[in-house]
């Protein structure tokens, strides 16, 4: 064999090599990635708390709002909380979330089946409070436009389907596309009976804008370490590794059963 023929060889036996090993470097990145979304999956809270750290920065509460006009059927303190399920039930999620917020995305994603089959049960009431933290750390206006939108949405008792669309369709949390009020509007389309006249009408107006100031001064007021911060009836379980969805639903079960 000549030795023209012989280096021939050599360059691809090379070049097969360095092929294999980038197939051996793309697969483990594959298999990395599903682990990653698995563990997101099944242990929910435990798999996003790394987020906080990113999530935890001071928003500057934005342009002035008018007075702090309540959505309806607001409770707590100076109304600003917006309740999901019965006031009999036994036990009290409080969340405080922000609609730009990935972290708040991923804790809804893994554990929205459950609340809401024991909210629907009369097992367990929600309290959401709307922060907007994203906005003062990336810059924009979504997370209060959107809060303000959701408050609107809670006028007209959509306000638990309105949530969940924000959260299907969150824009990435770079991308200020909540603060729009077309495409909240367009949103609302998603939800049966929301898009109406009185709706946009309060979507355009920021009708509860200066609320969503306050409950945003409330988070800050709290020294809360990020959002999400998800209490069950007073403790925060969102900085409890061990949590589940299942874990959730047995200590609201204990909780009714007394």
């Amino acid at each position: 064999m000549s030795e023209k023929k012989r280096e021939g060889k050599r360059t691809a036996r090379e070049r097969l090599a360095v092929e294999r090993e980038k197939q051996k470097a793309a697969e483990k990145r594959r298999r990395g990635l599903i682990v990653g979304v698995g563990v997101v999956g099944v242990l929910g809270l435990a798999a996003v708390i790394g987020v906080i750290a990113a999530n935890s920065g001071k928003d500057d509460g934005g342009e002035a709002a008018g007075p702090a006009v309540a959505p309806s059927g607001a409770q707590g303190k100076d109304s600003l909380a917006i309740p999901v399920g019965k006031d009999s039930a036994e036990s009290t999620l409080t969340v405080w979330e922000d609609f730009r917020c990935p972290a708040c995305k991923a804790f809804e994603l893994a554990y929205r089946p459950t609340i809401h089959e024991l909210t629907g049960s009369g097992q367990l009431k929600v309290d959401y409070h709307l922060a907007t933290i994203i906005d003062g750390n990336m810059g924009g206006s979504g997370s209060r436009t959107a809060a303000n939108a959701a408050a609107c949405a809670q006028d007209a008792g959509e306000f638990t389907g309105y949530h969940d669309v924000l959260y299907d369709n969150q824009p990435q949390e770079t991308d200020d596309a909540y603060s729009g009020n077309d495409k909240l509007i367009e949103l609302a389309g998603k939800v049966d009976g929301l898009d109406t006249p009185a709706f946009r009408t309060c979507v355009k107006d920021g009708t509860h804008k200066g609320w969503v100031d306050k409950s945003a001064q409330a988070f800050r007021d709290g020294d809360f370490t990020g959002t999400p911060t998800v209490l069950f009836d007073g403790k925060n379980i969102y900085q409890d590794r061990t949590m589940t969805p299942a874990k959730l639903k047995q200590m609201v079960q204990e909780a009714d059963q007394g």
